[in-house]
């Protein structure tokens, strides 16, 4: 039991990668910063594509989707950084990752927000447009609102799953939290350090799915 504690709650360990992992959550949650908000553009577009009544926009915007679904987001990621250079294109470690889960999180962002649209009473939108709103004015100030506030529970479980997708990042040796925890367990011969890079994910994740728990009982109640 004892050699147990001392291989996964080294406490001396922990506090000696605590920097290096602390200095991982900041890519991290700069990955986040990024490809969040990105995605989240690239999901609306591929979204009023896919409902759009222009047929060949339909289906490019629903073939995006079901592509970037499709594919696992390690292959993707693994493609761009290491496939890309022998077409003569090399990409460094942080835009590999950002291009890579900025297409899969779109994909995912664009079903979610799709099915939102979709949600909102056909009846709502002609009464906007009777009113004299235009098509943009009536998306912006009617379709949208209700359609996010709908899906809002996907939308943030899309967000956690943003989060625990960084940790992929590690395959392309950017050093992200778990690539950091990786590097002292490699040095120490001790699992400790990938210990407490979990115990920072649970800290950084619970209280966003608890709010997503809360949300979820407002919507079905």
């Amino acid at each position: 039991m004892d050699a147990l504690v001392e291989q996964f709650f080294n406490l001396e360990i922990m506090a000696k990668a605590l920097p290096l992992v602390l200095k991982g959550l900041g890519i991290t949650l700069l990955i986040c910063a990024v490809v969040i908000p990105l995605g989240l553009a690239g999901g609306l577009l591929a979204a009023l594509g896919s409902v759009s009544r222009n047929r060949a926009l339909r289906w490019i915007s629903i073939g995006f989707v079901d592509v970037f679904r499709a594919l696992p987001p390690l292959v993707l990621l693994i493609f761009i950084y290491a496939g890309l250079p022998f077409a003569g294109l090399s990409l460094s470690p942080f835009v590999a990752v950002i291009i890579g889960f900025f297409l899969n999180n779109s994909a995912y962002f664009a079903e979610i927000l799709r099915a939102g649209l979709l949600s909102v009473p056909k009846g709502q939108i002609e009464a906007a447009r009777s009113t004299g709103l235009g098509r943009a004015q009536t998306l912006i100030w009617v379709t949208l609102p209700q359609a996010v506030r709908n899906v809002l529970p996907d939308l943030l479980s899309n967000v956690v799953e943003v989060v625990k997708l960084t940790s992929l990042a590690s395959v392309v040796s950017l050093g992200e939290m778990l690539h950091a925890a990786g590097l002292v367990r490699s040095i120490t011969y001790n699992a400790s350090p990938l210990v407490l890079a979990a115990g920072l994910y649970l800290v950084l994740l619970w209280p966003l799915i608890r709010v997503i728990g809360r949300f979820e009982r407002r919507i079905t109640h």
